[in-house]
Formats: structure tokens, sequence, C-alpha cells
């Protein structure tokens, strides 16, 4: 890697902007498989914008609706109704991305996305506590500039707890919560998101490296018997509510005898309110992980960034699938995620 930076003459990237390049690049790609069109047969022709028209054109070609279809559509939405049908031609082997579409996994592997949030947490549990050697190459890679704007230990143990609590939750929730389906995704959609929650076990504590690697810990620092802040008094029961909020979601839906409109009181207005909560608990995190000085922990916001823009995305899929199957009425006058936001 050193070889490469000092070959390409750009200095190294140090942690913190890595993973936030991660998720914003993770973002972009999400929302090119869902929204990239074609470019319109009346585009200017001049010599400029024709430059322009085809860059444009070979990016969107890259990207074909049937692999938008296929990548992004996941569970009970895969299931064949005329619309859907009608928007899933058939695949263009002689691509990879094309043949790639096609490899699937069982959409039960949803599971594994929560395994690595609790092993992320774990792991790094035992790096921070004993400053093992991930830690160490962590830090001795982070900027001066990061180094110096660091979250306070208190900071890194509550969000820490409060990321493997949402983890171990959704694990749980993942097996209590299982009903035997045929349904599959993408193995891209499957790496994505072993990735993705890998990626967030780290950025919750990655902006206190300063403060870790200068201190020396000790039992002492476990307990809590500082008054909490405004900011902590705040995101704390916005997490715990909004985390609880998504489990009554989760086990309404679980409760279904079939896949149906829901019909509970949290769903007459929001068509996926679950999804809602998860991108509030993240909003949480992400305030409560603001170093001192900052309203907001960047690497946290960009975290945030990925799982709204995705979850908006399903969203909208969900909603559509519930217009072709059950008619526009249905949830017609419903949010997608968040009322009077999305």
């Amino acid at each position: 890697m050193d070889v490469l930076h000092k070959a390409i003459g750009t200095p190294e990237m140090d942690p913190i902007d890595t993973l936030r390049l991660f998720f914003l690049l993770s973002a972009a790609t999400v929302c090119e498989f869902a929204i990239v069109p074609q470019l319109p047969n009346d585009f200017p022709s001049s010599k400029l914008t024709e430059r322009c028209a085809n860059l444009f054109q070979a990016f969107s070609i890259s990207i074909p609706s049937s692999l938008r279809t296929r990548f992004l559509v996941y569970g009970p939405r895969t299931t064949s109704t005329p619309a859907a049908t009608a928007e899933r031609p058939e695949i263009n082997r002689s691509t990879f991305l094309d043949y790639l579409a096609t490899w699937q996994v069982p959409h039960r592997y949803f599971t594994h996305f929560y395994i690595a949030s609790v092993l992320s947490s774990v792991f790094w549990f035992f790096q921070l506590a004993c400053r093992g050697t991930a830690f160490q190459l962590v830090a001795a890679r982070m900027s001066e500039e990061h180094l110096q704007q660091s979250m306070s230990l208190t900071q890194v143990l509550i969000c820490w707890i409060l990321l493997a609590i949402q983890g171990g939750r959704r694990l749980w929730e993942s097996y209590k919560f299982a009903k035997p389906s045929s349904s599959q995704m993408s193995v891209a959609h499957w790496f994505l998101g072993i990735t993705f929650y890998m990626a967030a076990g780290m950025a919750i504590w990655v902006e206190g490296c300063g403060a870790i690697r200068s201190y020396n810990l000790t039992l002492d620092d476990i307990k809590m018997t500082n008054a909490p802040t405004a900011r902590t008094f705040f995101c704390v029961p916005l997490f715990l509510m909004m985390s609880g909020l998504q489990h009554d979601c989760h086990h309404f839906l679980f409760s279904l005898k079939k896949y149906t409109v829901p019909d509970h009181p949290i769903f007459r207005t929001v068509v996926c309110p679950h999804y809602g909560a998860e991108c509030l608990i993240y909003l949480s995190l992400a305030l409560l992980a603001a170093p001192p000085g900052h309203l907001v922990n960047k690497t946290m916001l960009t975290c945030l960034g990925f799982v709204a823009v995705n979850l908006a995305l399903t969203a909208r899929t969900t909603k559509d699938w519930y217009k072709e199957k059950f008619g526009l009425a249905s949830v017609q006058d419903r949010w997608l995620m968040i009322p009077w936001v999305y």
C-alpha cells in the first residue's frame, strides 16, 4: 500500500477518511444502481455537450436497468407480479456485471449482517481495552488533526454500548422473527451489508482514537459518575425510543399470517416506520459521538448517509410493490419512512 501511494504521488488516507469515503461511495453506488436514467433522445449536440453525452451514455449503459432491479430488490418484493415481471428483462450474460446479478443467496442470510455487527463490536472492545495490534495499526495511521479532535472516553464507551445493543437486538430479532421463505437477495447486496456493519463497528469509536491512545485505561473508567450532558440526555432516550419502535414494528410484521398491507396504527401513515427508526437510531449515534466543539461526528454522519439512502430506496420499492399487489389506494397517502419528512 505504501509503495502504491508513493508511485501515484498521493498521501496515504488515514482510517477516518477511508471510512468516510467507503460510506459515501457505497451510498453513491446504491443510488447509481437505483436511479441512473438513460440519456434523453433530444440531448443537445454541441461539441462540449456531445462529449458529456458520450460519457453519460457510457456510464448509464454500464449499469442496465435489469441489474438495478436484481441487485436492489429482495425479500417479499421479489415475488412476481405483472408489473414486476415487466421490469425484469432477461439478463445478457455477455458481461460480468450482468452475470454477477444472477448470483443469489437466501434472504435469511440477512442474519449474517448482525452477526458481523456483533463480532465487530466484540473485536473492537478487546482491541480498545488492551490497545491491541489492530488498534495500534489504526492509531499509527491517524492524522494529527484527527488525533487532536477526539471524542472523550465516556463518549466512546456510551456509543460502543449503544451500537452493540443495536447489533445484538437485531441479531436476536433475526432469529426470533424468522419465517421460512424462498426469497433471495444478490450476493453484492449481501457482501455490501456485511462490509457496512463491520465498518460501522469501527466508525463508532475511531474519532476517539486520540483519547484512547493517550490515556491509561483502568476499571474506574467504566464507572459513569459524571452527570449526563444535554446531548446525552437527549440522544440516549432518542436511541432507546427508536429501538423500541423498530422492535415493535418487526414484531408486528412477524405476527402477520401472510404478507399484506400492515393495518397497525404505526403503519397507517408510514409505509416503513422501522426504516425511519433505523435512520433516527444512527442520527442519535452521530450526534452523541460528536467530538468536543463539533455538532456531529462526521464519520457516523456518512454512515447515516448510507443507511438513509439504502433504506429510502428500499422504502420506495416497498411502496411500489404494495401498489402493484394491493392497489394504489392501499398506500396512496402514506409517507415512506418519516412523517412530514419523507
